[in-house]
């Protein structure tokens, strides 16, 4: 550490600190917008409550990748920031430290972080993301143990119809129990019974019996009177749902690692649909890497207000800028996944727009005297702050003796 200049220092820990903090924020508020709809997910098909988590962890490197970008950006501006409303900013250039100097951290940081994203959106991404399909298919396959719904009616090998009145015991106590069981040769059982229990087998791991207590049968034939038998106890096979095996990984090509969108993208061998969907794939993940190598000079762009302001305008424009961009990203993979537009049109030529603007953004504030990419719109946002205060602000009460304000 003591190699490392203490500017360098500085600036990494000014850096650091935000972004690590938008980073979480980001993150969290992604996750916890997903486990509420996991949840009631998970209550709908009567699953362990366990399993949300395993599926918010199988989502964590695909909102990972969009947050980083974000803490990036913000990290650098918050910093860039801090500098330049404490003065801090015109004296490390009046002593001639260029702004290229400066940024060098935070490129080391940006090197640091495109590694990380490339590993996840080509590699820890796609299998994550087949993992939470995987959870999800096993869930509605009751795979993953969803129980039977209390008070509800469930059909069980589309041959049998089953209510539970209520459970105790974690389930091991059923009571009102009332089950419909027909068979091949129309024969319709009707079984009602005041208490039973699942029990398994150990000849065959595909059936189970239920155990039922106190109850009554009614056998109907559809020829003659029903009969009608009363019971003790009687053991009741079920016939477990046959659940499928999973399909493959790379149903969509969000789950195809890069050396398979690399093969099928480029491969004779595959339907000019699948080359199209797996090298817009590619593309917008490529795309998306490279855009962050622009997040330092779009950061530093933004992040110095006007002389003797404090104003926050940049930091809403940086948000919405990166957004909006990623928006038109997913738009350019869906048209070329369709086959309608070239891929590397689709998506690198508002990559090259998008660069342009800022570079040309970086080089106002970097090299034009008293330069401000978005002058404009700080002016007219100072106006609109101006009049909102004079419209909402208190007036003060007029004394004694003294003239009342003009209007």
């Amino acid at each position: 550490m003591k190699s490392i200049p203490s500017l360098d220092r500085y600036i990494f820990r000014l850096v650091i600190l935000p972004m690590l903090g938008v980073f979480a924020i980001a993150a969290s508020l992604l996750l916890l917008d997903k486990m509420l709809r996991l949840f009631d997910f998970v209550a709908v098909e009567g699953g362990p409550v366990g399993v949300v988590f395993k599926m918010l962890g199988a989502l964590i490197p695909e909102y990972a990748s969009l947050a980083i970008p974000l803490g990036l950006l913000l990290g650098i501006l918050l910093a860039f920031r801090k500098l330049a409303t404490s003065s801090e900013l015109d004296v490390m250039r009046a002593v001639g430290l260029s702004y290229g100097r400066l940024l060098r951290v935070p490129y080391i940081i940006t090197a640091v972080l495109m590694a990380v994203n490339v590993a996840l959106v080509f590699y820890v991404q796609p299998v994550s993301r087949y993992y939470y399909e995987q959870l999800e298919y096993e869930l509605r396959s009751g795979a993953l143990g969803a129980s039977i719904k209390v008070g509800e009616f469930t059909t069980l090998a589309d041959r049998m119809a089953l209510r539970i009145d209520s459970s105790e015991d974690d389930g091991r106590r059923l009571r009102g129990i009332f089950a419909r069981v027909a068979d091949d040769k129309g024969q319709v059982l009707s079984i009602s019974a005041a208490e039973g229990a699942f029990l398994a087998t150990s000849d065959s791991p595909d059936t189970i019996i239920l155990r039922l207590t106190d109850g009554t049968i009614v056998q109907d034939t559809g020829e003659q009177t029903p009969r009608v038998l009363s019971f003790t106890r009687h053991d009741l096979p079920i016939d477990l749902p046959a659940v499928e095996e999973f399909r493959a990984r790379g149903d969509a090509e969000r789950e195809y690692i890069l050396p398979e969108l690399l093969r099928i993208g480029w491969s004779e061998s595959t339907t000019q649909a699948k080359r199209d969907a797996s090298q817009a794939s590619f593309n917008f993940r490529m795309v998306e890497v490279v855009m962050m190598a622009l997040m330092p000079l779009l950061a530093v762009a933004l992040a110095i207000p006007p002389k003797r302001s404090t104003s926050a305008l940049g930091v809403f424009v940086s948000i919405v800028m990166v957004v909006a961009y990623h928006k038109v990203n997913q738009y350019g993979e869906d048209i070329a996944a369709l086959g309608r537009f070239d891929p590397i049109l689709a998506l690198w030529v508002p990559f090259v727009l998008f660069a342009a603007l800022i570079v040309w953004m970086y080089y106002k504030i970097a090299y034009v005297p008293g330069g401000q990419p978005i002058g404009a719109l700080e002016t007219a946002f100072a106006k609109l702050a101006g009049r909102l205060r004079k419209l909402f602000g208190r007036r003060r009460p007029a004394r004694a003796g003294e003239p009342a304000p003009a209007e």
